[in-house]
């Protein structure tokens, strides 16, 4: 799919991609999340995620939720360490109806007290599923490991104290602070020309004052490898075991996508699925992971097991990292992974609405985005030697961090 951009004058980019489809999609994201708070306020990006659909100057909570609903759309947000979304599926008939509710929820919403108050349980109660859920949290309290006293460390939710005491001020403060209009962009798919968008998007988006980013992130700090156990009531044991990795800049970004793809990727035939499942039955759920951000990413492989195949489940994870730092691919083996991940993105490549998000994250960072032919050939490019190179780097035991729940 090919994308055009524009830019407003205020700094909003535009970014549409055009199908044949009776469905549209589009996304309003902007380059603030979870790191970029301060200490006080802990949580507020993803509050600001839940609170931002509860009321505008010219809607109430039912008629926000209503407004694409009623036409059988839907409307959806999330939070990460470094965005916040809001993003609607809908008819493409009904592309001007979510492009104003878009802009009217992102720059219009009043955060009234009585909803503010009712949100909060609402996260509170979110809080404590999550806790409840120890394949989940551990992820979070990795990164904490991992990002000692840094705001990228904290887990996304906040804390129960943080949420109880956040107020409208504090709210508009976060968003005047870190929602700068040359770190947003509006991102569509759909069977409309491009130039509607661009006349839409300056008839609402083109309203918003100017209001361009000054302050820089706070820096990535220092941190050693960190060993933890921490003692859970749970029938398995839990573990993360991985490290600080490639940013979104770094160019060995793609040979580490390919190298964690064979390592723990989705499919069943990656080598710890194949060591700890298949040949062995110790683990219902391993995976490896990498997550490239800004200015620094993470490495990570999970598994839960029982208490008892723990310890044996644990070798045969650094087994496998220890092979491939060894032993390099053969020319076949190194061929079908190439081949795995190519029909992987091509496949998710496929779900528009996956799509949209991606090209959103690829434009705020890179201000371009590669088609998928372009990402195949950089992903044909790697060789097994280049493929070693990094897996000694990322594999190093001396180098990673373990959380363990036990």
């Amino acid at each position: 799919m090919v994308f055009e951009t524009y830019t407003l004058n205020n700094g909003i980019r535009i970014v549409h991609g055009r199908n044949a489809s009776p469905v549209a999609y589009c996304s309003i994201m902007v380059n603030a999340g979870t790191r970029d708070e301060l200490d006080r306020e802990h949580g507020i990006a993803h509050f600001i995620e839940h609170v931002i659909f509860k009321g505008t100057k010219r809607r109430k909570a039912y008629h926000i939720t209503s407004r694409l609903e009623d036409v059988g759309g839907e409307l959806n947000a999330y939070t990460t360490k470094e965005e916040t979304v809001v993003h609607a599926t809908f008819l493409k008939e009904d592309f001007h109806r979510a492009v104003e509710l878009l802009y009217d929820i992102f720059f219009r919403s009043t955060f009234p007290e009585k909803e503010l108050l009712k949100e909060k349980d609402v996260i509170l109660d979110e809080i404590n599923s999550y806790k409840d859920s120890p394949s989940e949290l551990i992820f979070d309290d990795f990164e904490e490991l991992l990002y000692p006293n840094h705001p990228f460390g904290r887990n996304i939710l906040g804390t129960k104290s943080h949420i109880k005491h956040f107020t409208k001020e504090d709210i508009e403060g976060f968003i005047k602070r870190n929602y700068n209009t040359d770190q947003i962009i509006f991102c569509s798919i759909g069977d409309i020309p491009f130039k509607r968008v661009v006349r839409l998007a300056q008839r609402y988006f083109g309203l918003v004052n100017p209001n361009l980013r000054t302050q820089a992130r706070m820096p990535i700090n220092f941190s050693t490898p960190q060993h933890k156990e921490v003692k859970k009531n749970t029938y398995q044991r839990h573990c993360i075991i991985g490290s600080r990795s490639y940013d979104l800049n770094d160019e060995n970004r793609i040979g580490m996508f390919l190298l964690t793809n064979i390592l723990g990727g989705p499919g069943q035939n990656s080598r710890l699925n194949l060591a700890l499942r298949e040949r062995n039955g110790l683990a219902y759920n391993v995976e490896a992971s990498f997550s490239p951000y800004s200015d620094t990413g993470v490495f990570s492989v999970y598994f839960g097991t029982d208490k008892a195949n723990f310890e044996r489940a644990l070798a045969l994870v650094y087994a496998e990292m220890k092979c491939l730092r060894e032993k390099p691919l053969g020319v076949q083996q190194l061929v079908k992974a190439k081949k795995q991940l190519i029909g992987q993105l091509a496949i998710a490549s496929d779900n528009s609405e996956s799509l949209m998000l991606n090209a959103a994250r690829t434009s705020m960072f890179f201000n371009s985005i590669d088609s998928l032919s372009e990402v195949n050939e950089k992903i044909e490019s790697i060789t097994s030697d280049y493929l070693l190179q990094i897996a000694n780097d990322m594999f190093d035991p001396n180098n990673l961090s373990t959380l363990i729940y036990k």
